[in-house]
């Protein structure tokens, strides 16, 4: 078994009796969902936008929550704000993550997010090491990066959240529900996160340019190809990043 060991992730260990129900009223998934595998999820602000994404497993009597260790403290900071009496404990632990390619094997749980991103498994694990071109994968599947594609002015429903099952319209409230919910159910989505057929390089952060018009901004690229936010009406020729030239993969984001 190849497997690869995350150096940037935390696990926090969510447990008491009122563990579920805790996380039902915050985040954007449900937690009923435990009982099948793996969840992706995130929690939002107030207003609807983004603060961390992460993943949750259940252990037994408690939820393992894994996310971007820079995101960790601060997560674990807002939690602990809204448990006021409710039995929940939270703490961070100190537990391998490790993720690797092709079906869950050996109590490894698959990724909710697209079948092509693989697994992933919380503790020790005897695999073989192998090198994973993350951005790759992820930019070949559209699939954002917190600090890159992800930031404090996301709205999850542009970053494609609901493609990539991180977001459940039926469960009840949670925190920036309402707005969540009036952007799926109220408008078309103007902007949001594709796939762009890329030639050239660009600085990640670097604007879109279309008709002497800003389009955008793009974000990771790999092999001929990158995550770009679009305001779609404007996304519809030739485009340039700096010194790229780009296009709109009309294909892969037709699902978008």
């Amino acid at each position: 078994m190849q497997g690869q060991l995350c150096d940037d992730r935390q696990v926090v260990r969510i447990g008491g009796a009122d563990r579920l129900e805790f996380l039902q009223g915050l985040i954007t998934n449900d937690v009923t969902r435990l009982e099948r595998g793996l969840v992706y999820a995130a929690i939002l602000t107030p207003q609807g936008k983004y603060l961390a994404d992460f993943f949750l497993a259940a252990r037994g009597d408690v939820v393992l929550l894994d996310v971007k260790t820079e995101l960790a403290a601060a997560l674990v900071q807002r939690l602990s704000m809204y448990k006021l009496r409710a039995d929940v404990t939270i703490e961070a632990v100190d537990m391998p993550v490790w993720r690797g390619l092709g079906r869950a094997r050996d109590g490894g749980l698959d990724d909710p997010r697209d079948p092509s991103l693989g697994w992933r498994y919380y503790g020790t694990l005897h695999a073989q090491p192998t090198v994973i071109d993350w951005d790759a994968l992820r930019v070949a599947a559209c699939v954002p990066e917190s600090g890159i594609e992800l930031t404090g002015d996301t709205f999850i429903l542009e970053a494609g959240f609901e493609r990539l099952n991180g977001v459940d319209f039926r469960k009840g409230c949670y925190v920036g529900q309402e707005v969540t919910a009036r952007m799926k159910h109220k408008t078309e989505l103007r902007k949001g996160l594709a796939l762009v057929e890329i030639d050239g390089f660009a600085p990640v952060g670097t604007g879109i340019i279309a008709d002497g018009k800003a389009v955008g901004t793009l974000f990771t690229q790999s092999g001929g190809r990158g995550i770009a936010y679009l305001r779609f009406d404007r996304a519809r020729g030739a485009m340039s990043a700096a010194d790229a030239r780009l296009h709109l993969n009309r294909e892969a984001s037709a699902g978008q």
